[in-house]
């Protein structure tokens, strides 16, 4: 939502769902909010260069575009408010770096430490953390409205600080009638100390590499994405790894190594899904840089040992408890598949969060289930509806049903949870051991 205008990001989501149903595939889209970043105003040339040691003044009160090579306006009004002398500010991502000598009236007075060219609408991070924006803006506001004009799967909550925001932006989404998931972008220093709170208040955590690497020490960072996916996967919550992943391939054809072990090791630690952001949206490459992402995480798959008992923790639902128990039966048993029978896909979660080189096929009715399921790892959303006939009947369409699309082969065993009653939200109680017949029929249910 940082770019475009409303009538484009209607224009795309249509354009997905339109696409998606011609080629019979389930697509997400997840609505990324652009949050409260600071940037700087705008120059009266466009851009100027910085020297090392030359005096900078971030202006609050300067006019939008009157920037010149002494002072530029800063878009957060509050900004001289929120530093002091000795704070270090980050502009461009980083690129340039600028310490405060001192705060005047509306005037932070700053020395330039590292230099370069600064152009327009760039973005301000303070080393360390401790600004007070709250998370959602004005436009943010609007945003969401618009994410649930659009049928959007997910909403992303960006520069989440804690679990209020979140709550804040779920009420704001339900208030809109949507009833898309809430994924809290982690890239503030203080969303670090209340990691485990937002994650509880969220449905998906994403580990936002770009604002976070600038505001803490660059060094810090892999240990921190490592410690947002062991947290947020202990919480059963899904998680997504973002930001310059394959950023070489903006201009080049093919991934650095140093790239491909990033990506490879991301999927290893657990992550559910790995995100393209300027090398798609920008980059010279776009188709293969996808096809190179797919690759990698393919190959990486196959070095995951899957460990011997799924975890034993946090199973306060029902589901929840039959989930790890079908996961405990697929990996001591050996079967071909996990067959999740589901309303809304929570089921199929569950399963997703213990790791194994099993297909789970969770089948619903529900095309906005089957989308927000694409998020989940291992997880492959089916269509189907059993018309009402109870759950014994519904577990052979359903074996039948992926038989005749080549997903299972006669003399397969299968995992298939349910319920007792179809069609009931949270209703998963019930686990099966199947074994693949004669034309598709489970043994057992020739008559069923």
């Amino acid at each position: 939502m940082s770019h475009g205008e409303a009538d484009d990001h209607l224009r795309r989501a249509a354009q997905v769902r339109e696409i998606a149903t011609e080629m019979g595939r389930e697509v997400g889209i997840l609505a990324d909010l652009q949050g409260p970043k600071i940037r700087i105003d705008k120059f009266e040339n466009d851009s100027v260069v910085l020297e090392a040691e030359q005096p900078f003044i971030l202006d609050c009160a300067l006019e939008t575009e009157l920037g010149t090579q002494d002072r530029v306006g800063v878009g957060y009004k509050s900004l001289n408010k929120d530093v002091t002398a000795g704070d270090t500010l980050l502009i461009d991502d980083g690129l340039i770096t600028v310490t405060v000598e001192k705060v005047s009236g509306t005037e932070i007075h700053t020395k330039v430490v590292h230099g370069g060219k600064l152009s327009n609408r760039k973005g301000i991070n303070r080393l360390g953390g401790g600004l007070s924006l709250k998370a959602l803006s004005a436009k943010d506001r609007q945003d969401i409205v618009l994410a649930a004009k659009m049928g959007a799967d997910y909403l992303a909550v960006s520069f989440v600080c804690d679990a209020g925001d979140m709550r804040e932006a779920r009420a704001l989404l339900r208030a809109s009638g949507s009833s898309a998931g809430l994924v809290a972008k982690i890239e503030r220093v203080e969303a670090i100390a209340n990691l485990v709170e937002i994650a509880d208040a969220s449905d998906a955590v994403l580990v936002a590499r770009g604002d976070l690497g600038v505001e803490i020490n660059y060094a810090e960072l892999p240990g921190l994405q490592k410690k947002i996916i062991r947290e947020s996967l202990a919480r059963s919550r899904v998680v997504i790894t973002a930001t310059q992943m394959l950023q070489s391939m903006v201009d080049a054809p093919i991934p650095t190594r140093a790239e491909v072990l990033d990506v490879a090791n991301a999927v290893i630690d657990g992550t559910d899904a790995v995100m393209l952001s300027e090398e798609t949206a920008a980059g010279k490459h776009p188709h293969k840089a996808v096809a190179a992402m797919r690759e990698i995480c393919i190959a990486a798959e196959r070095q995951f040992v899957a460990p011997d008992t799924p975890p034993d923790s946090g199973l306060e639902r029902t589901d929840q408890a039959i989930a790890m128990a079908a996961m405990y039966l697929a990996i001591r048993v050996g079967v071909r598949a996990i067959i999740a029978l589901t309303e809304s896909g929570a089921t199929a979660q569950w399963l997703s969060r213990v790791r194994s080189e099993i297909p789970i096929y969770a089948m619903t009715r529900h095309q906005q289930a089957r989308q927000r399921m694409r998020l989940f790892r291992d997880v492959h959303p089916v269509a189907f509806d059993a018309g009402g006939g109870g759950a014994t009947h519904a577990a052979r369409l359903a074996v039948e049903l992926l038989h005749a699309q080549g997903r299972l082969d006669v003399g397969d065993r299968v995992v298939l949870s349910t319920g007792d009653h179809t069609g009931l939200l949270g209703g998963t109680n019930t686990l099966k051991l199947l074994r693949v017949g004669r034309d598709g029929v489970p043994e057992g249910m020739s008559d069923l």
